[in-house]
Formats: C-alpha cells, structure tokens, sequence
C-alpha cells in the first residue's frame, strides 16, 4: 500500500520545480505581498489573527504563508521534500515565523505533538489519500477542543468525467485506487516532465460520515458551481476567481466547503 506514497512524492517533487516557476502561481507577486488564498476560504476561516493552525498538504507553501501574514501561527504539512525545503527557505527569506514539516498525513503523529486552533486543507488534496477514515482522525486528533476544521475541496462529480469534460469515465463513488501515467501539469500542460499518479475518488457522504465518526461536529456544508482556480480544460471566466466549463456553464458543482468543530 505504501507504494503511492513513493510514486505520488515522486510526481510532486517533479510538479514543485514546475510550479514555483509557473504562471499559475504567480511566485513573483505572491514573494512581493500577494496573497494566494481565495474569498471561498478567506470568509470561511474570519479572523485568524494569533490562532494556531496546522494547514494539511500546503504544496510549497503559498496558502501557508498566506495565513502567517493574516497573524496566524502556522504549521503547513506537506509529503514532497522539494515542495518543503522550498517553502523553508521562502518563508526564512519572506521573514515569516511559518514552520513547515515533511510528512506523509497518516504518519504525522509520528513527529507533531502538538494542538491547534484550526486545521485547514484546501483544493485537490483527499484524492491522493486511500482512507478517509483514517484522515478524519487525524483532523480531529489535531484539534484542540473547540478548535475549528475548514475545508474547500473539488467537487467529486467534476472528478468523474474526463479531462475534456465530454463523458462520465469514473464513479462518484470510491473504487479501486485510479492509475495514471501523465505529461505536463495543471499549471503548465505544456511542461516537459512524465510522471506516475495513484488517486481515488471519494463521494461527499464518505468525507462526511467519516468527519462526523471521527466527532467532529460539521457547522456548515456548501457548494459551488465554480473553481477559484483555472485549472481545468476548456473554462470559461465569469467573474474575479470564478471558472466554469464553457459547455457545462453553471450546470456544474465545481467546490464544495465543509467546516467543523470539536467539541
């Protein structure tokens, strides 16, 4: 099982050196002062302003130092060693308390002790985990009591079509893990590197059953029929930080954001 740990740090490492570079993410204005994080999530976490948070699967950190400049003290989790050790040395550069640790999620226990105020993850991050039993005991173990959990994540029907959105090619229930050998990424198609990917698909009830099992009492359940990101084929722009497939228009849910609480 271990196995789509190596072959997906592997695609990551691969995708870290593209993306730092990449339009996408605009690296040059985000080291100058902009932020990375999008309304969805911004009106979801309020005032972070001292709070402790551990953000889940940050990639090279963007978002993460994005909420150190908002006041809060921030621990980002992530399995690529380059998409760390980049984030390290940006956020020593940037003159930002933000601590980063590399870790596969399920093994996180192993080296972070502590609690915190909220946990945060955010847009495309549980398709690369097998149990979501197993992650939903993680944000709760990490919880303090009365800490807050906040989440934005794809929809997982935009998960069952293909990449030009034209047929239904998986379930919106999970199956057998998906296996992919890719070019390019979403945030450079045109980027020269192949890679490996082991993904799976799960359904919103799965994510928060297993929340709610774990005791995590949810708060607020929405959706969106947009991306905040232009990460998919064939999109439309309709408005600042909102993408739709042009043929589907708003037909669609695209996001989805769950937030909780521990008692």
């Amino acid at each position: 099982m271990d196995d789509y740990k190596k072959i997906n740090k592997a695609a990551w490492n691969l995708k870290t050196n593209i993306h730092i570079n990449s339009e996408f993410y605009d690296n040059e204005s985000f080291l100058k002062g902009k932020s990375s994080l999008k309304h969805i999530e911004l009106e979801l976490l309020g005032d972070i302003n001292g709070k402790s948070i551990l953000h889940l699967q940050c990639h090279f950190g963007q978002d993460t130092i994005s909420l150190s400049r908002l006041g809060g003290k921030v621990t980002g989790i992530d399995l690529s060693d380059n998409a760390i050790n980049y984030a390290q040395n940006m956020a020593k550069g940037l003159k930002t308390d933000t601590q980063f640790i590399c870790s596969d999620i399920y093994e996180l226990p192993n080296v972070l002790d502590n609690k915190f105020d909220v946990v945060f993850t955010s847009y495309g991050v549980i398709g690369w985990l097998p149990d979501m039993e197993q992650w939903a005991k993680i944000v709760a173990h990490y919880l303090k009591p009365g800490g807050q959990f906040i989440m934005v994540e794809f929809h997982p029907v935009v998960w069952m079509f293909d990449d030009d959105f034209e047929s239904i090619d998986y379930s919106y229930f999970k199956g057998a893990e998906i296996i992919e050998q890719l070019e390019g990424s979403y945030a450079d198609r045109n980027a020269t590197i192949n890679y490996s990917t082991i993904t799976w698909t799960h359904s919103l009830s799965e994510v928060i059953y297993n929340l709610i099992r774990a005791g995590i009492h949810i708060t607020k359940f929405e959706e969106y029929n947009y991306s905040p990101y232009n990460c998919f084929k064939h999109t439309i722009q309709v408005d600042k930080d909102k993408y739709r497939i042009r043929h589907l228009n708003n037909k669609l849910p695209m996001t989805y954001a769950i937030t909780g609480v521990k008692p």
